[in-house]
């Protein structure tokens, strides 16, 4: 007997090429051009293990989160799922988190779009890129859905491309994949698989659109892995070309890893080509990690987390077009005042506190619902022992960030009691 379509505030125009084309334009973007050279910088030639780890956790990660957004279809991803599982604290720390963290993560894109697209003025056009995205984004979620999916596409094809072409190029050396865990120890080792982690965080989109997807409990469990898999293939295949060719210290010095490789090993037109996928790469996490950074806004504002006004729901498209535009003007004005590097600093933490508390909340879900009795205390293991592993200066900001968010949610609830 069929189950009953779970009740949407939003509308529910998602199929699963349409979630899997998000996920996929959300990971298949700075993460894979920006992570493989700080990784290297932590664990040499160790980098490979690194992205390993970091997608055995991705892969926890991912199973836990679909299972709850396969019981819970509700805009807000873990925040919804921690505040109904655990509290409405463990709820908005994953809410704060997830907003903060990419609020950060899409500052340091658009500004790494700039830098690719305008290099003379690279925060004048992250500010137009994040203003033009955001007006699509507005205009409902299957045109998101589409040109996600178009770039992945593209951006999916030059990356194959530009990883087959590195690897069995004449400059390729074996000898530069050895020793396999690096020489840098276990700390660094797991610290470069929190900052490859990154590049993975982009699946995290599919479940904050659960009110929009439909048939939820077949399509979002099904368009998770598929997302996650196609990108880790990806990965290994650049990074694996990118270490062969650059070796393990060029790799770590490169501000454009995969554009020096290709340069090295095929000529100038591939690392044309690569910049160009670059490009694209960029606009797509931010055309789809806007739209979901909204949702979670808006999720949080209904439930009185965050200023009600973010609540309201556009009548003609049905997307939260106030949360939406909150999102855009905030992260316009980091782009024009926020150097990159501070962007992009504790962006990972975030992202595996509230990779955290999914599992947590995953941990809640019975026999019935199909509970992650593996993934879910894997995955949790795996997020603290990433997150701890990473630059202490970077741990500190993050804890800050959560600290602050918290205890300001805490004035705020004690002025309303008052």
């Amino acid at each position: 007997m069929a189950t009953s379509q779970p009740e949407s505030r939003l509308a529910r125009r998602l199929g699963l090429g349409d979630a899997v084309g998000i996920g996929l334009g959300a990971m298949l973007g700075a993460g894979v051009f920006a992570a493989p050279a700080p990784a290297a910088r932590l664990a040499g030639t160790g980098v490979l293990a690194a992205l390993a780890i970091a997608g055995l956790v991705a892969w926890a990660n991912a199973i836990s989160t679909a299972r709850l957004a396969a019981v819970q279809p509700e805009a807000g991803g873990v925040y919804a799922f921690g505040r109904k599982r655990i509290g409405p604290t463990a709820g908005f720390t994953a809410g704060w988190a997830f907003t903060a963290g990419k609020i950060a993560s899409l500052t340091a894109m658009a500004l790494t779009f700039g830098a690719y697209a305008w290099p003379d003025q690279p925060r004048a056009a992250g500010v137009v890129a994040v203003a033009v995205l955001t007006a699509v984004n507005l205009a409902g979620i299957h045109r998101t859905a589409k040109a996600a999916i178009l770039g992945a596409i593209f951006v999916g094809g030059v990356l194959v491309l530009a990883g087959g072409a590195t690897i069995g190029s004449a400059s390729a050396t074996a000898e530069n994949l050895r020793p396999i865990l690096g020489t840098h120890g276990l700390h660094g080792l797991l610290g470069a698989a929190g900052v490859m982690f990154f590049a993975f965080a982009g699946y995290a989109r599919i479940a904050t659109l659960g009110e929009e997807v439909r048939d939820p409990e077949r399509t979002i469990p099904r368009a998770v892995p598929i997302a996650l898999i196609t990108a880790f293939i990806i990965y290994a295949l650049t990074t694996t070309g990118s270490l062969l060719v650059l070796g393990s210290a060029g790799l770590a010095d490169s501000n454009a890893p995969l554009v020096d490789a290709a340069r090295l090993a095929v000529g100038p037109w591939l690392a044309i080509a690569v910049r160009a996928g670059a490009t694209v790469a960029i606009l797509g996490v931010l055309l789809s990690l806007l739209a979901g950074v909204a949702r979670t806004a808006f999720a949080m504002a209904a439930d009185g987390e965050l200023p009600k006004v973010l609540a309201a729901v556009h009548g003609r498209t049905r997307v939260p077009h106030r949360a939406q535009i909150a999102v855009g003007v905030v992260v316009s004005a980091l782009v024009l005042t926020v150097p990159t590097m501070d962007a992009i600093a504790t962006s990972s933490l975030l992202i595996l506190t509230y990779y955290s508390i999914a599992h947590l909340s995953a941990l809640r879900l019975s026999v019935q619902q199909k509970r992650p009795r593996l993934p879910a205390p894997f995955g949790l293991i795996g997020c603290i022992a990433l997150g701890l592993n990473l630059p202490g200066t970077d741990v500190l900001t993050g804890l800050t960030i959560l600290s602050a968010g918290l205890l300001v949610r805490a004035v705020v609830r004690q002025l309303r009691k008052a």
